[in-house]
């Protein structure tokens, strides 16, 4: 018998969503527009890339959980600011999401409680699965 992942939690699946990105493509940008950097991500986000000799990675896997929340909650660009979705850690090092104005309040319109995330890079491509919980 398949059980359905949703139901193992006690809870029904609202949206998955997935993206992918070219780290390096993600890093012309990146170059191009100097203070994209800010717009996109939390101060918490860019410091923790920042512990890192290579930063762009894990910037470019923060922007497609960021795209991948989106198309979780069925919203394309514009629907919210790219900073209300933030890639926050558990103490065990997991990702976890933290929504805020806009984007909290979709989910919350659409009955979101809860989010799993994962997120994986290479030095040339980085994807994230966001699967919203209701």
């Amino acid at each position: 018998m398949t059980i359905p992942v949703a139901s193992l939690v006690g809870e029904r699946v609202v949206g998955v969503g997935t993206d992918l990105v070219e780290v390096d493509r993600f890093r012309l940008a990146m170059k191009r527009r100097k203070k994209l950097g800010q717009r996109l991500f939390s101060d918490d986000e860019r410091a923790y890339a920042e512990r890192h000799r290579d930063p762009v990675p894990r910037l470019a896997v923060r922007f497609a959980a960021k795209e991948a929340v989106m198309k979780a909650l069925g919203v394309g660009l514009g629907a919210f600011k790219l900073r209300d979705v933030e890639v926050a850690r558990r103490r065990s090092g997991a990702p976890q999401l933290v929504l805020r104005g806009k984007a909290a309040a979709l989910a919350e319109e659409q009955g979101v409680t809860g989010w799993h995330l994962s997120l994986t890079h290479t030095d040339s491509m980085a994807m994230a699965v966001a699967v919203a919980l209701g």
